[in-house]
């Protein structure tokens, strides 16, 4: 089953490269909406409960090196599968009603990218999961350089620099990782069920460590699977940087938001901070916090998507512009689009009753009980995400019209592709519990080793403040 919801992407565009150009897409839609029912069912079949991993794959891949085919669904990332297979149908859908330049090479890529990122989720073994992380990386360089508007070619520069920065640190450290923790006159392997039971000499983590925490590729999930079961006394020695740098990324976010009337870099800054908060959430170190971290990753996901889209149609009515200065008006004769609009808002700025709120009320639970002036000072991301998220509603959807504003409601076919987007966030903000019961077992069990590796600090300092 893992499998098939791995490679059935990738499979659905290659097929789909062979029909006529009008009907390329049809086959894309397919895979990406086989992938999500295989990931409904996977939500349905884990409870939570179960201690472990679920549906595992286990081949011996690259024998004499270690490496292993290992896939495995737990706590950790059955919701962030979920939340691939929504995101990519709705990807896929909205990409459908446009007409592309070359779009047998577009639905590949884009094919392709979900499978890379399902890989990356669904990997239980280190070199396996370095390898989709950077294969995830080949689609969006692609999708960035030939589709990504004016400035693609600035973009693709920038992004290629900063990834390949990252995966030449993130293959040096597992690598490293690899090698080390192997016994002696045993055999290497990279599988993380594996490595979990040999963890590497503590100064030795501390360079892995940070080198993983500097690839940004690895990202809040890597965190959760890698970082803190692998390295747990590094994690618990960098603790409080990490959590310094989180608090940085909020401030300087939520401040950026604010100032700019770019609405795409609202989003972005926007981003900056929530992952902020993401990673304040798993360096509490606390298991209401790391609960928090895995929830904000759905919730995260689930809001941006929409909130893009809605930027394009925003832009769309306003003569090309992303500036919320050359909008507003908008809703006066599009109440449907200004009301989905704000239920995007509502859930962005983490409205009590939304999932957002839950997710970070989690998180600076989590992080008050660790480091509670950390916890005040980033309470004030909450605060200037309320006013930079409703900033943009309001300027874009009230003020004074613009010159060049045309304000009208959505076809049908855009309600079809943000609609199923907001009933996901309308759905799980009435019932959170169905991700934090899922991910409650899995991610104690991540935060475990490093929270016993802090607490051992922490009454090692005592005992010599003592003495």
């Amino acid at each position: 089953m893992l499998t098939i919801l791995l490679w059935l992407p990738l499979a659905a565009v290659l097929v789909g490269a062979l029909f006529p150009r009008r009907y390329v897409g049809w086959p894309a839609l397919f895979g990406a909406l086989g992938a999500l029912g295989l990931s409904i069912a996977l939500v349905v079949d884990y409870t939570g409960s179960e201690r472990g991993q679920i549906k595992v794959v286990d081949k011996v891949w690259i024998s004499q090196l270690g490496i292993h085919y290992k896939l495995g669904v737990d706590g950790l990332n059955v919701f962030l599968i979920l939340l691939a297979g929504i995101v990519f149908v709705a990807a896929v859908l909205a990409a459908g009603f446009k007409e592309w330049e070359r779009p047998r090479a577009f639905f590949f890529w884009l094919g392709l990218a979900e499978t890379a990122v399902l890989g990356a989720l669904l990997a239980q073994d280190l070199a396996l999961f370095v390898a989709f992380f950077d294969l995830m990386l080949i689609p969006f360089l692609f999708i960035t350089g030939m589709w990504g508007g004016r400035e693609r070619v600035r973009a693709t520069i920038k992004f290629v620099i900063y990834t390949l920065v990252g995966s030449l640190l993130m293959l040096a450290a597992a690598i490293a990782t690899g090698v080390l923790a192997t016994p002696s006159g045993g055999s290497i392997s990279f599988a993380l069920s594996d490595l979990q039971h040999h963890i590497i000499s503590t100064g030795t983590q501390d360079w892995v460590f940070l080198f993983f925490a500097a690839a940004s590729k690895v990202a809040a999930y890597g965190f959760l699977r890698i970082a803190l079961p692998l390295f747990p006394d590094a994690a618990a020695k960098y603790q409080t940087l990490l959590l310094l740098i989180a608090l940085a990324s909020i401030l300087y976010g939520s401040a950026m938001a604010f100032t700019t009337t770019q609405s795409r870099l609202i989003a972005g800054y926007s981003s900056v901070a929530q992952m902020g908060f993401i990673t304040l959430g798993i360096f509490s170190l606390k298991s209401a916090g790391a609960q928090g971290a895995l929830l904000q990753m759905v919730n995260h996901g689930l809001v941006v998507a929409p909130l893009l889209l809605i930027i394009g149609h925003l832009a769309a009515r306003s003569g090309g512009s992303e500036d919320i200065r050359d909008m507003g008006g908008i809703a006066f004769r599009a109440p449907v689009f200004a009301t989905l609009f704000l239920i995007v808002a509502l859930a962005n700025l983490a409205m009590p009753g939304a999932t957002n709120f839950v997710g970070e009320f989690y998180i600076l639970l989590g992080v008050f009980q660790s480091k509670i002036v950390i916890c005040l000072v980033a309470f004030t991301g909450v605060v200037l995400a309320s006013v930079y998220t409703l900033r943009m509603f309001i300027r874009s959807m009230h003020n004074r019209a613009g010159d060049q504003v045309q304000s009208y409601e959505l076809a049908v076919r855009d309600e079809l592709v943000l609609v199923p987007l907001l009933a996901a966030i309308i759905a799980l903000s009435l019932y959170p519990q169905i991700a934090l019961k899922r991910g409650a077992t899995s991610t104690q069990s991540s935060i475990r080793a490093a929270a016993s590796a802090l607490a051992a600090r922490d009454n090692g300092a005592t005992a010599e403040v003592r003495r």
